[in-house]
């Protein structure tokens, strides 16, 4: 049913897909899935996701990431097997870089650097700053919602139904899909992410309940995290960039976890004024940047691009090497210079 109907929905996207980014998933016998740092759902989706596709295939897949999975996401299937490091007899003939390029996969790939070195890479991404570097075989495509898209239309081309696995593949990656559109609610949900998002539906992905879960959902450690984050939001003069900071003290005083500052950024976005919208997460040693920005405003690829980071025009991260009292005077006078470059509206 679900095949049918991907050929009938989907049958003009599938030509998305790079035919040697297929043919390698399909010759490959024993793969190592994985995705950035602190792993989201978009990440987890399409690394788990495809990782099922792949051994209803007879292949041998081991999904790694360099972070646990956060507890957000244990409602997934599947998530439950995913590791911090591949098991020693692995020795995989492929490498599956999901949502992000290698580089951000960050321990995974420092840790096994033998591995990345000499084995095959696949990167499947949507992030429009991946250069696609070092892979056999790249799948970039900015025009995707989110990575879990792009898997959705690579499934008839691997010969795996969306509803494969009991539902389960269609579940993981609607997670992606909801996730990176905000519920088909941010400017990058386009006419095939809603079409991709009918076939997984119809494949068995509970819409309303993954919705909840995550956006809807939140432990009281988290509210009181956020609380605190929201008590010492500042703006600049004219309010155009606005900006907060979640420090260790903070998940101490609140009994949070470190997974639980997910949506912090997007709530500090909701702001009606700000054009740039910067979350310092103060780790000591260093300060990691989540940003977002307004349509037809700042490339938030530019601000996170000069420390090292990536992401999309409207979304963005990046670390800073260095002090919390080095890093915000830092980010918020280039942040200011890239919206005084702004032509006038």
């Amino acid at each position: 049913m679900a095949a049918e109907r991907a050929r009938s929905l989907l049958s003009e996207d599938l030509a998305a897909v790079p035919a040697d980014v297929a043919a390698r998933l399909l010759s490959a016998r024993r793969v190592l899935a994985t995705g950035h740092e602190s792993p989201d759902a978009d990440a987890i989706g399409a690394a788990v996701g495809l990782g099922l596709a792949l051994e209803s295939l007879g292949a041998h897949v081991e999904a790694v990431f360099a972070d646990p999975v956060p507890a957000m996401y244990e409602f997934l299937p599947g998530v439950e097997r995913a590791r911090l490091a591949p098991s020693a007899d692995l020795d995989p003939d492929l490498i599956i870089v999901c949502d992000g390029d290698v580089a951000r996969t960050g321990a995974v790939a420092r840790d096994n650097a033998e591995l990345f070195g000499r084995v095959p890479i696949v990167n499947i991404d949507h992030h429009v700053s991946n250069g696609g570097d070092g892979v056999v075989a790249a799948w970039v495509d900015a025009g995707s919602a989110a990575t879990c898209e792009q898997v959705t239309l690579l499934l008839p081309h691997l010969g795996v139904p969306h509803d494969a696995v009991g539902g389960d593949i269609a579940q993981l990656l609607m997670a992606g899909l909801v996730f990176d559109t905000a519920s088909f609610a941010h400017s990058n949900t386009t006419p095939r992410t809603l079409r991709a998002a009918s076939e997984l539906v119809a494949a068995g992905a509970e819409l309303p309940d993954i919705a909840r879960r995550i956006y809807r959902t939140k432990p009281n450690a988290q509210l009181k995290l956020f609380g605190l984050v929201l008590s010492r939001l500042e703006a600049s003069d004219d309010e155009r960039l606005t900006w907060s900071v979640v420090s260790e003290a903070d998940f101490a005083a609140a009994g949070a976890t470190a997974e639980m500052s997910e949506g912090l950024i997007d709530l500090l976005a909701q702001s009606a004024t700000a054009e740039v919208v910067i979350l310092f997460k103060d780790f000591g040693d260093e300060v990691r940047l989540s940003l977002r920005t307004r349509d037809g405003g700042v490339d938030a690829t530019q601000l996170a691009g000069a420390y090292g980071g990536g992401g999309h025009a409207r979304a963005a991260g990046a670390t800073y090497a260095g002090t919390l009292e080095q890093a915000r005077p830092a980010v918020l006078e280039r942040a200011r210079r890239l919206l005084d470059g702004l032509p006038p509206r």
